[in-house]
């Protein structure tokens, strides 16, 4: 998955300042205590961040 396509899945998901404030501020367990933003530096897959986001926030699985 690329990162436009994930932040796009994002910003449809929350809307697009809420998608940004979770990006970069809300620590994620299943991403080894990291933030979105921190994740993606770190060079972890964007699907994989996906899938830890939908995860944390119950995103249905017809949108995942």
């Amino acid at each position: 998955m690329r990162i436009t396509v994930f932040r796009r899945l994002m910003a449809e998901e929350f809307g697009s300042g809420r998608a940004e404030m979770l990006a970069e501020d809300h620590v994620f367990s299943g991403l080894g205590g990291r933030t979105v933003e921190e994740a993606l530096s770190a060079g972890t897959p964007a699907k994989e961040i996906w899938r830890a986001v939908c995860a944390e926030f119950e995103v249905p699985p017809e949108r995942r």
